[in-house]
C-alpha cells in the first residue's frame, strides 16, 4: 500500500454520492450481515438523503478510483467504509490519521458483533468508553463506544 499514491479529498456530492453509497451498501453487507439485506437497503436511504449531505465526508482515492471514505459529525466518525475489495491495504488507517491530525480526537460506535472493526480500532489505539444494548433504530445490535486522543 505505501507505494500506491492514496489522495484523500473532500466529498463532492455531484460526483461522490453514488459511488459512496455504493462502497457503504457493500461494505456493511459483508460486516454487517446480521442486520439483513431488507433494513440495509433500507438504511441506504438515509445515507444518500442524510448522512453524506449532512456530515464532513473525506473521500480515499487510489488513482483516480474511489475506494473508501470517513465521514465526521464534529470530532465523532459517524461512518468509515472501504470498498471490499480494498479492504486490508491501508486505507483505513490512512482516513483515520488523517482525521485526527484535523480533530485532535475521534469517537465512533461500533456494531459488536462486526469484530473486524472492533479489532481495527483497539489496534490504532481507540479505548473503550461505554456500551448499550441496542443501535439506533432500537434493535438489539450490541453497539461499544470508543474514543482515541490524538
Amino acid at each position: 500500500m505505501e507505494n500506491i499514491n492514496l489522495v484523500i479529498r473532500p466529498f463532492d456530492a455531484a460526483t461522490d454520492l453514488k459511488k459512496l453509497s455504493k462502497i457503504w451498501f457493500e461494505a456493511s453487507m459483508r460486516a454487517h450481515s446480521f442486520i439483513g439485506e431488507t433494513r440495509l437497503i433500507e438504511q441506504r436511504g438515509l445515507i444518500e438523503e442524510e448522512y453524506l449531505p449532512k456530515a464532513e465526508t473525506s473521500v480515499a482515492c487510489l488513482e483516480g478510483e474511489t475506494v473508501g471514505f470517513i465521514s465526521l459529525l464534529g470530532s465523532f466518525i459517524g461512518g468509515i467504509f472501504i470498498a471490499p475489495d480494498w479492504q486490508g491495504f491501508g486505507i483505513g488507517r490512512k482516513l483515520i490519521a488523517d482525521a485526527l491530525a484535523r480533530k485532535g480526537e475521534l469517537s465512533l460506535e461500533v456494531y459488536t458483533e462486526n469484530e473486524q472493526a472492533v479489532r481495527f480500532y483497539i489496534a490504532l489505539g481507540f479505548q473503550e468508553v461505554s456500551r448499550r444494548a441496542i443501535d439506533d433504530f432500537g434493535f438489539p445490535f450490541p453497539n461499544v463506544t470508543l474514543s482515541l486522543k490524538g
